[in-house]
């Protein structure tokens, strides 16, 4: 039996009015468990006049207050660990360890956010000139808005509203409509840590959703991850109103194996980097580029039993080491890719396109696919599958090692397994990518760095989280003051100077 979920605005929850209505699935078992109400234009503006009327009173509470709030929040999340992370499972289809894997790095940005008192601290320059003092400060920027994508409903929300909102902004969340109830229960439980109402909203919807948020004059910046023709979109819309942006785009993050690399470890890597999560993630390894034909075939030798003998099961059983994909559509876009590759002339060594569950026939299931002798012309090198396939490009020698991922379009996450100190160095100054891992296969930064790729998987100026959230969600004011010391000069009509 399916559910009606709602909105979260100003506190409580509300039905929506639109009369429209997207779907929710349970990925194990495909069955509907519930109905998400899209919004429409006049609710999404009534949502933002909300999150605007808090505004003030929120700005003007203290930083460390703010930060009391992210503290009791951060207490209540763990305390429901078990309850979100089941959220997560049940309507995206991460194991649950995953799923608390998950949760587990929002919380390490929420942590990042309790520290706001020393982050908006400001620069003070005594005496530039005779009695006057120059010093600067951070202010909220007002209601500002995050657009989040299905694969991480809990950790991709927190690392956006919880950088925010620790700087005074009040937040509307539009989440992905497949997976709205996690976004739902953080709203309930930041409330419940002492955020005033209206303070974090979250508004589920689709494109009308998204263009009431770009357009509005009273949402000052817009946060967004998903593809790449979203982000490009999100960018220029909001851009072109006047508004911040941080746009997160597609990936296609390679790893690569040099011939002294352990491959052992290499290949534990990328099982778990390919595979984890049915391999829809944004920092997920897709790309395997072994250096030199022994590295590849030993490599190949390696995957092809660990790839076979992946325990695909139900997203709650503990002995699952990966789910079902979040929907049916999805489901035959991954293995339409597959079909592609075959078609592409690209070597299919592991099939995991007919893999049935007993029990679970109407889930989203299918086993991992493993391609070799994938060549860069291909449409599976060139695009997105975000799926549980993991194409291996082999590479003739460093040189073309780095040339790939440079090259490509995307430029999100890159990692490189060798034992050659040098050539890690070497390989981590030139290439083309924003986030690098050495000896690491998903390189996401800790939440006191910053998140972000360059080229095609991100467009504007600031990143994630970290330094540059907090850059991102405030706007710096400077303030040069004198007071009176009893000398007058006359009037300057030239340009101030100080000496």
């Amino acid at each position: 039996m399916s559910k009606e979920l709602t909105h979260f605005i100003g506190g409580k929850h509300v039905k929506g009015t639109s009369g429209r209505f997207g779907d929710v699935f349970n990925p194990t078992t495909g069955e509907l468990t519930g109905k998400v109400p899209l919004v429409s234009q006049a609710e999404m503006q009534a949502a933002i006049a909300n999150a605007a009327d808090a505004f003030p009173g929120w700005a003007a509470t203290s930083p460390l207050a703010r930060a009391r709030v992210m503290f009791r929040f951060k207490e209540l999340v763990e305390k429901h660990m078990d309850e979100v992370a089941l959220l997560v499972s049940n309507e995206h289809g991460k194991v649950h360890s995953d799923a608390k894997g998950s949760v587990q790095r929002g919380l390490e940005v929420v942590e990042f956010a309790c520290g706001i008192p020393h982050l908006l601290k400001g620069e003070y320059s005594e005496g530039v000139a005779r009695g006057i003092d120059l010093y600067s400060m951070r202010q909220p920027l007002g209601v500002v808005a995050g657009i989040t994508p299905f694969n991480f409903p809990a950790m991709v929300p927190m690392w956006m509203f919880a950088v925010a909102i620790a700087c005074g902004n009040t937040f509307i969340l539009k989440p992905s409509e497949k997976d709205p109830s996690c976004p739902l229960r953080l709203a309930e439980l930041m409330l419940e840590a002492g955020a005033p109402p209206g303070v974090l909203n979250v508004v589920n919807g689709d494109k009308v959703a998204v263009d009431t948020l770009l357009t509005d004059p009273r949402v000052q910046a817009v946060s967004f991850v998903g593809s790449t023709p979203i982000a490009r979109y999100v960018y220029a819309t909001a851009a072109a109103h006047g508004k911040r942006v941080q746009a997160m785009g597609g990936a296609k993050n390679h790893m690569i194996v040099l011939p002294d690399a352990d491959l052992d470890q290499a290949t534990d890597a990328l099982i778990g980097a390919a595979y984890g999560s049915a391999g829809e993630r944004c920092m997920a390894v897709s790309v395997a580029v072994p250096v030199g034909k022994k590295t590849a075939d030993a490599l190949i030798e390696r995957l092809t039993p660990r790839v076979r003998a992946l325990k695909v099961g139900p997203s709650t059983a503990p002995d699952s080491e990966m789910g079902p994909l979040v929907t049916r559509e999805h489901l035959e876009k991954v293995k339409g890719y597959v079909d592609l590759g075959v078609k592409e002339g690209a070597k299919l060594v592991v099939d995991g396109r007919s893999l049935k569950l007993q029990g679970y026939e109407k889930g989203h299931f299918m086993g991992g696919c493993l391609f070799d002798e994938v060549r860069p012309e291909m449409r599976i090198y060139r695009e997105e599958i975000f799926g549980p396939v993991l194409s291996v490009v082999r590479a003739g020698d460093f040189e073309e090692a780095v040339r790939l991922p440079t090259e490509h379009e995307f430029g999100n996450g890159v990692a490189i397994f060798t034992r050659d100190g040098d050539a890690a160095r070497d390989f981590a100054s030139r290439v083309q990518v924003g986030m690098v891992g050495v000896n690491v296969p998903i390189p996401v930064p800790l939440a006191f760095h910053t998140f972000g790729g360059w080229k095609n998987s991100a467009f504007g100026d600031t990143n994630q989280h970290g330094p540059e959230g907090v850059r991102f969600y405030t706007k710096i004011k400077t303030v040069t003051s004198r007071w009176p010391t009893g000398i007058r000069a006359g009037a300057d009509f030239n340009i101030p100077t100080m000496r």
